[in-house]
C-alpha cells in the first residue's frame, strides 16, 4: 500500500525515495518529500532513486528497506549472496556496492561521526587489509542461531527470526567446513565456529537450550569441540592464531580478530603510531590474548616494561602464556579503570586502548589524563617518543583501537577535552560487505600539558 499523500507512513506502507548520505549502521538517510520525515533505507545507495516498504516507524523517523532500484548508482553490484536482500539474513550491509564503494561509504561515515559527535573534521581513507581482494571467505568467527526445530542459520534484520541461510559466502573456508548449517541441532540455542586458518585449528561449541545462564563468552555451556589442524593442534578449547610472525595461543570463546589478516595489519599499525623505543615503558588495556602487549615487549626489550590489564580470566591466561618469553611483560586482571586506580599509569609513557564496542568507561579517560608530572629540569624532550630517561612522567601518545566510529567519537571529544591532541587516523576494511569498520586513532599530549 502506498503512503497517503501530506501524511507520514506508516508500516508497510511503499514510498519513492531519493537516497541522500549513508549512515552509521547500514542505513543511507531519506527524507519523504512530502512531509519531511527522516527515513532511514536499508539496501540502497546515495545518490540513487529507489521504491522502499516502510519496516517500521518512530515519532521522528522510519526505516525501509529498498524493494525496487529505479535509479541506480554506478557502484551497485549484484550481491554475491542470494540471502542479502531485504527480508533476508542481516548480516550483511553493503553487498550489493562494489568493494571501492563499500570503503568510501565506511569513510563518509567515520568522518561524518567524527564531526558530528566530536567536532573534529578529518578526511577518512579506509584501507584494504593486505590480501582481501573480493571481500569474502574472511570471517573467522561465526555465531549461528538455532531454531526450535534445530535448524541453524542467522537472524534476520532487526528481527529474532533465524534464516535457513545455507552457505556463507563470507564465512572462512574452515567455519563452512564444519557444516553447521546441513546438520541439526535439536536442543541447541546456538552454535558458534571459530577457526584459526594458519594452523587449521577450528572449535565448535554449542550452548544448549535450556541453559539460559550460557554466555557467548563461552562460560558454563555445553561444548563440543574439535580442530581441524592435524597433528600438534591444540585441543581443549584453544587455537593457535598467527600474527606477527609468530604462533598466539586463543581460547576458543576469547577476542581475536576474526579477519585473517587484521591482527597482523593492526599491530604493525599500533607499533607505527606508538613508536616505541627500547627501555620504554608501556600500558596494554583490554589486551585480550596479548596480542599488542607482544609486539610491545619485543619492541622495548627487557630494559623496558609492557603492562596489560584484561578483565576476562581466560584471556588474561592465555596472555600470560603468550607472553611468557618476555616476563618483562606482564598481565594484571580485573577492571581497566580499577586497576588503573589502584596502580596508576606505573610510569608508562605509551598506551594502546582496545576496548569493546561500548568504548572508554568515563573514569578510565580521566586516569589516563592525569597531569605530567615534571622532574627537575621541567623538561619532556623525548617523551613523546618513549626513551627511557625522561624528566617528564605520564602518558605521552596513546593508540585507540576501536569498531565503532560513534563511540571512538565520544571518546575522543572526552580525550581531547583533557589535552590530548587527535594526531592521526587510520581504518581498515577488516568487516568487507557489512558496516563494520576498525579504526586507530593517534593521539598525544596537547602542548603545555
Amino acid at each position: 500500500m502506498s503512503a497517503a499523500p501530506g501524511n507520514p507512513p506508516d508500516a508497510g506502507d511503499l514510498v519513492e525515495l531519493s537516497v541522500g548520505e549513508a549512515a552509521h549502521g547500514g542505513w543511507c538517510v531519506a527524507r519523504a518529500a512530502d512531509h519531511g520525515q527522516v527515513i532511514f533505507v536499508r539496501h540502497a545507495l546515495p545518490g540513487e532513486r529507489v521504491r522502499a516498504v516502510i519496516t517500521q516507524t518512530t515519532a521522528k523517523l522510519a526505516r525501509a528497506d529498498a524493494v525496487e532500484i529505479l535509479e541506480a548508482a554506478a557502484s551497485r553490484v549484484e550481491p554475491p549472496c542470494p540471502q542479502a536482500r531485504p527480508g533476508r539474513c542481516g548480516g550483511c550491509d553493503w553487498q550489493h556496492a562494489s568493494l571501492p564503494a563499500q570503503r568510501e561509504l565506511k569513510a563518509a561515515v567515520v568522518s561524518q561521526q567524527l564531526r558530528r559527535i566530536a567536532g573534529i573534521e578529518r578526511q577518512v581513507t579506509v584501507e584494504q587489509v593486505p590480501g582481501d581482494t573480493a571481500g569474502l571467505r574472511w570471517r573467522t568467527r561465526v555465531k549461528f542461531a538455532v531454531r526450535p526445530d534445530g535448524t541453524a542459520g542467522l537472524r534476520k534484520h532487526r528481527s529474532h527470526e533465524v534464516i535457513d541461510v545455507g552457505d556463507c559466502p563470507i564465512a572462512h573456508p574452515l567455519v563452512d567446513a564444519a557444516g553447521v548449517t546441513g546438520l541439526t541441532w535439536p536442543g541447541g540455542r546456538w552454535v558458534e565456529v571459530t577457526a584459526a586458518p594458519g594452523s587449521g585449528d577450528r572449535a565448535v561449541m554449542v550452548s544448549p537450550r535450556t541453559d539460559r545462564r550460557a554466555r557467548s563468552r563461552g562460560r558454563g555451556q555445553g561444548a563440543r569441540r574439535g580442530t581441524g589442524g592435524g597433528p600438534g593442534a591444540l585441543g581443549g578449547g584453544y587455537l593457535r592464531q598467527q600474527a606477527a610472525g609468530r604462533d598466539w595461543r586463543v581460547s576458543a570463546a576469547a577476542f581475536w580478530q576474526v579477519h585473517p589478516g587484521a591482527a597482523d595489519t593492526l599491530a604493525a599499525a599500533v607499533l607505527d603510531a606508538l613508536r616505541p623505543q627500547p627501555g620504554a615503558v608501556a600500558l596494554d588495556l583490554y589486551c585480550g590474548a596479548g596480542l599488542f602487549a607482544g609486539v610491545l615487549a619485543t619492541a622495548v626489550g627487557p630494559a623496558g616494561t609492557v603492562i596489560g590489564m584484561e578483565q576476562d580470566r581466560q584471556a588474561v591466561r592465555d596472555a600470560r602464556h603468550n607472553l611468557r618469553a618476555t616476563p618483562w611483560a606482564r598481565v594484571h586482571c580485573g577492571d581497566a579503570g580499577e586497576l588503573l586506580a589502584r596502580h596508576g599509569q606505573s610510569g608508562a609513557s605509551l598506551a594502546v586502548l582496545d576496548p569493546p564496542r561500548t568504548g572508554l568507561p568515563r573514569p578510565v579517560i580521566d586516569l589516563l589524563s592525569e597531569p605530567l608530572r615534571t622532574g627537575g629540569d621541567g623538561a619532556a624532550d623525548g617523551a613523546a617518543d618513549g626513551a627511557p630517561g625522561q624528566a617528564a612522567a605520564g602518558l605521552h601518545r596513546i593508540a585507540y583501537v576501536s569498531c565503532d566510529p560513534a563511540t571512538l567519537a565520544r571518546d575522543l571529544a572526552l580525550l581531547c577535552a583533557r589535552g590530548w591532541d587527535l594526531q592521526g587516523l587510520r581504518a581498515f576494511d577488516a568487516f568487507p560487505m557489512t558496516h563494520h569498520v576498525e579504526c586507530l586513532a593517534t593521539l598525544e599530549r596537547g602542548t603545555g600539558q
